[in-house]
Order: structure tokens, then C-alpha cells, then sequence
């Protein structure tokens, strides 16, 4: 499951479900603003977004709105309980700009991206070369981890969650960072490595750990699965919406590749199985 609370939401009201059909449903792309682009936002989760606007879903926004040729307009909001019914689903905003695909509480666009979780460890270590987490080098190592997320169901197969430490998976994010904190006690030698969703892991290690390495984990073969495909979340019905969207997408997907490549977020094939090499 990727970053922090995304999805640990609460189903829309039946009156929102009720617009996918009928005469409702043409009204639906009614609600789109024509005179911004309007995002629902976390304003403390960087480097996914922040209200300094510094996140790579900021820039992402930013590269939306230019091709609409219209400005961002931000409603900003913890991503917890309650985010898509209080902005989306309030019409506050038009569009999520990351969301897994496949949660049925919004409309998915065709997905701008696909990554996973990943081993952090010290440049140099024993542990460097690790990219599975059956590796025997992992069994005597103490392992930070988000608890509730999905590869703690592949360290308790593996045996290592007897040593592992774990971090709060739902956080307001305005004043705790799971992330951060595992990514400090790895550095301080706390732990020996750590698990985390890699659009988390890239970006923060590039920005402030220099001695730390991402490896992206593409080998586990037993569920649950350790990559997700990333979309933009629009509200339920709005298939004009999503259409545009989805076209902007095609149209953009190297610039889309190459901003969050700057970023540091790790790249894979849609399958999951590789790493993308996109020069930036």
C-alpha cells in the first residue's frame, strides 16, 4: 500500500455513487472547474506535495495546469480518514494527483507511473547488493519497516520480524514523518536497513542521505505484490474528465518520466520486474 494513509479512506455516499447513471451522469463533468485546475492535497507529505508546493505531485500539478493553460488551485488536507469525502467527493477540488489503481473510492485515470517498495541500506555495506528480502544476509539485520504494509507479510515468511522495528503506518502528517524518522535511525545505525514505498524512499534519500541506497524490489514473486501502478483520482462518472487526463498523460508521459526521475521516485516497467532507464 503506498504512501502513508492514501487509501485508509471512507467509501463515498450513495448521493455521489447514485451520479454514475442517468441524467446524473452528464451532469457530473459539470462540476469541473474551467477556470483552474484544482487539486486535493496533502499540505505536510513531502516529497509527494506540501503547501510551499515543493513536492514532484506539485510540479506534476504544474505540468497539468500548463497544458489546460490554467492555474493550480490547491485544497489542501491531511491524507487520512475522511480525505477524498472531504475534498473530491465535496467537490473542494477535481483531481488527486497520485492514487493506486484500482481503489474504487475514486475514478483512476490510465497510470503515469509504476514503482515499489524498496531495501534501503549503507552504501559499502554487506547489505548494498540485497534486492530480495529472502536474502540470508537480512537474518540477523534489524529492519525498520511501516507497520500494516505489504512487505511485512513477506519479512514475517521470511522470518524477520523478530528483529524488525516498525514505524506508525497513520500519522497526521503535519507533525509526524514515519519515513523521515525510519530513514534517521538507518543513518544513525539504529537499524541495518529498512523497507519503504519507493516515491518515498528515492526522493527523500536523494535529497538528504547521500550514504544510504534505494534498491527497488522487483524479484519478490509471492503476494502480496510490491509494486503498484500510480493514476490520477478524479470523482465517479466524470469520464470527460478522465478522458482529457488520460490524454494529457499519453501526450506527456517522457516529461512526466523525466520530473520524477529529477525527483529521485524509482521507476519500474508496468509488470513490476525492471527498472526503467530514463535519462534526465
Amino acid at each position: 500500500m503506498p504512501a502513508s494513509a492514501r487509501h485508509i479512506v471512507l467509501i463515498l455516499g450513495s448521493v455521489l455513487l447514485a451520479s454514475l447513471s442517468g441524467p446524473g451522469a452528464a451532469q457530473t463533468s459539470d462540476l469541473v472547474s474551467h477556470t483552474a485546475f484544482r487539486v486535493c492535497a496533502d499540505p505536510a507529505n513531502f516529497p509527494m506535495s506540501d503547501d510551499r508546493e515543493q513536492g514532484y505531485e506539485n510540479k506534476l500539478a504544474d505540468l497539468m495546469a500548463e497544458e489546460l493553460d490554467l492555474p493550480v488551485q490547491y485544497t489542501w488536507y491531511p491524507m487520512a480518514t475522511g480525505f477524498i469525502r472531504n475534498t473530491l467527493g465535496a467537490n473542494q477540488c477535481d483531481v488527486v494527483m497520485g492514487y493506486a489503481e484500482g481503489h474504487e473510492l475514486v475514478l483512476n485515470t490510465n497510470h503515469y507511473m509504476t514503482s515499489a517498495y524498496t531495501i534501503i541500506a549503507p552504501k559499502g555495506s554487506p547489505l548494498a547488493d540485497v534486492d530480495t528480502l529472502s536474502d540470508p544476509a537480512l537474518k540477523e539485520v534489524k529492519i525498520g519497516i511501516i507497520a500494516g504494509s505489504p512487505p511485512a507479510t513477506h519479512m514475517a515468511r521470511n522470518g524477520l520480524l523478530t528483529r524488525a522495528k516498525a514505524y506508525q503506518l497513520i500519522v497526521d502528517t503535519r507533525y509526524d514523518s514515519p519515513a523521515v524518522q525510519l530513514l534517521e535511525d538507518l543513518s544513525a545505525g539504529e537499524t541495518g536497513a529498512a523497507i519503504l514505498w519507493g516515491p518515498l524512499a528515492g526522493p527523500l534519500v536523494k535529497a538528504n542521505y547521500p550514504d544510504l541506497q534505494v534498491t527497488p524490489l522487483t524479484k519478490e514473486t509471492l503476494p502480496p505484490r510490491l509494486y503498484f501502478r500510480i493514476t490520477m483520482g478524479v470523482r465517479q462518472g466524470e469520464k470527460v474528465w478522465e478522458r482529457k487526463l488520460n490524454s494529457l498523460i499519453r501526450r506527456n508521459q517522457d516529461r512526466i518520466n523525466e520530473l520524477l526521475t529529477e525527483a529521485g521516485v524509482p521507476l519500474l516497467n508496468d509488470q513490476g520486474t525492471e527498472v526503467l532507464n530514463v535519462s534526465n
